[in-house]
């Protein structure tokens, strides 16, 4: 893996989680290959605990208020990148939108293939966490996510789902991919809660 040795610059390590090795490259990590974009066809759904329920077209989406961000990523496999610049819309846009009820407290993102990732919907209301279509200043690549990921900068990078297509707002929360496989579900690469065997 000599991509994680290569020299970069070094910040103060309070930016850098136990256990993990900066890089400059954006490593990929996926299974299968990256969904076919059709902008004609594609859609985002929120769905579930809502007041209103929301199918959005790609061109719907990108007339969303969008906004950037800058935030560090860091990846179970024990690698982080740091000061990548992502811009989408807010999940607080989202969530404006589509008003979630009360009892609301988990919400869990879908990929084009079934791939599923669980979260508390406090977290997802994080200043930092996105729906992003832009990476580094370019349209998000497939091989990252694109054209739409979920962006969530304080957890490790399995929750930040890629090829993101649905939102369920749930009242219990209910593990995802990784998590039925021995993954922690808190995800908190400041404690190092990578996996729970």
């Amino acid at each position: 893996m000599s991509w994680l040795r290569k020299p970069v610059s070094m910040p103060s390590r309070d930016r850098v989680p136990p256990g993990q090795t900066l890089t400059t490259k954006f490593p990929v990590l996926h299974v299968g290959h990256p969904p076919v974009f059709d902008p004609e066809t594609w859609t985002l759904k929120v769905l579930g605990e809502v007041e209103h329920p929301l199918i959005l077209t790609w061109q719907e989406l990108l007339a969303l208020p969008s906004t950037t961000s800058v935030s560090d990523f860091h990846c179970v496999t024990a690698w982080s990148r740091l000061d990548n610049r992502w811009e989408g819309m807010a999940f607080r846009t989202i969530a404006e939108r589509v008003q979630p009820k009360p009892h609301a407290q988990y919400v869990i993102g879908e990929d084009d293939w079934g791939y599923m990732a669980n979260l508390p919907l406090d977290v997802l209301m994080d200043d930092d966490v996105l729906l992003a279509y832009r990476h580094d200043g370019r349209d998000l690549e497939p091989v990252h996510g694109g054209p739409l990921r979920l962006v969530v900068p304080k957890r490790y990078g399995w929750k930040s789902v890629k090829w993101l297509r649905v939102l369920h707002l749930r009242e219990h929360d209910a593990p995802g991919f990784w998590e039925v496989r021995g993954y922690s579900n808190t995800a908190d690469p400041w404690t190092d809660d990578r996996y729970c065997f």
